[in-house]
């Protein structure tokens, strides 16, 4: 059985806390705009002392501010700050200033470290194995108790098997939101609908005839019904992973970017629009995976906290997990911020379909 990881809050007894200060709170000068020496948020659990009180941010995000609402830390954007909102001031993080980022709380025990040792970053020659071992009791997990958020590039719709394996996770409960870009819903629906990916077989990848415009094709016959729903109906789609979402009922969010063909009618063209839309399901994350699409993941690592406080007051773990061939883009996300992110260097083909061996048979 799946244990998840226990929380241990910072001891406040402590002489640290005891002596810190109350945190200090300035008022936006406009709307959109920070007071002078602003805190900036982390992953982590912060706490800011009010009143003699530490009081943690119930949310976090990174490179975001905490206001002072009703005696809670609200975290909020800076293109959403309100003229007069109280905001915590001060840059450090030890107590100094009312201000503690607890970095230790999900810590485990772990061999210790020598001075030099080998393989210590993860790599392709890093095995994998003790971490797919977890990740399938995690998802299981996942599935009755948590919201699991995917976030995918269109590298995996190339393939038949892989599809079908995303499509099989969704249908078996172990898909609750994905984020994605135009691109991934095209070459799906254009797989569902002519068999190809950018114009290539899904299963022997020999290019098709005129196969370049398939992908337009695809996106024109979507805009042609109005809806990618209207599209399935109409055309009698039963395959694939938009079809799964459908399906189920499963959201999926489409963010647009400058280099967009069509786009389907439910992307993003508003970029804010579309952080908003991701963070409505990032903020109910317990667990991301991503896929083999560097900068989205980047941008939902920059949006998710390393722990959730749950309904019952619960303190617990959110698991990030990013899937890619490239050494480079799994390590560029720790490089940004993203410091509790587990990287995994393997085909995302191969990944997606040895999950849903593992988790479905």
């Amino acid at each position: 059985m799946f244990t998840l990881r226990r929380y241990t809050a910072p001891d406040f007894s402590q002489e640290q806390f005891l002596r810190a200060p109350d945190a200090v709170f300035l008022p936006a000068p406009a709307d959109g705009v920070a007071p002078e020496n602003f805190h900036a948020m982390s992953i982590y659990p912060e706490y800011a002392k009010v009143n003699g009180q530490w009081l943690l941010a119930v949310e976090s995000r990174m490179d975001c501010v905490a206001v002072l609402e009703d005696e809670r830390l609200v975290i909020r954007e800076f293109r959403l700050l309100k003229k007069g909102d109280m905001v915590l001031i001060g840059r450090t993080e030890s107590c100094e200033e009312g201000i503690y980022l607890h970095a230790s709380g999900f810590t485990q025990e772990t061999a210790v470290q020598e001075a030099f040792s080998f393989r210590r970053s993860r790599s392709r020659e890093t095995a994998y194995s003790q971490d797919y071992s977890e990740l399938y009791e995690l998802l299981r997990h996942e599935r009755e108790h948590g919201y699991v958020v995917w976030v995918l590039g269109p590298a995996f719709t190339f393939d038949r098997d892989a599809r079908k394996a995303m499509g099989a996770l969704i249908e078996a409960g172990y898909v609750d939101a994905i984020l994605a870009g135009n691109a991934m819903a095209t070459h799906d629906l254009e797989a569902a609908y002519l068999g190809t990916a950018l114009g290539q077989d899904i299963y022997t990848h020999i290019s098709q005839p005129n196969g370049h415009y398939n992908h337009l094709e695809t996106i024109n016959r979507v805009r042609h019904h109005g809806s990618i729903a209207a599209f399935i109906r109409e055309e009698g789609i039963d395959n694939g992973i938009i079809h799964a979402c459908e399906k189920h009922g499963i959201p999926y969010v489409l963010c647009g970017s400058i280099r967009d063909d069509g786009p389907l009618p439910p992307v993003y063209a508003d970029v804010y629009a579309a952080q908003d839309a991701m963070r409505h399901h990032l903020r109910r994350a317990t667990t991301v995976i991503c896929m083999a699409t560097m900068l989205h993941t980047i941008a939902a690592g920059n949006m998710t906290p390393s722990y959730r406080v749950t309904q019952d007051g619960t303190i617990r773990q959110v698991y990030f997990y990013c899937v890619d061939v490239s050494e480079f883009a799994v390590n560029k996300l720790g490089d940004r911020g993203s410091l509790s992110a587990r990287g995994i260097v393997t085909n995302v083909q191969d990944f997606v379909v040895l999950l849903e061996k593992n988790l479905l048979e």
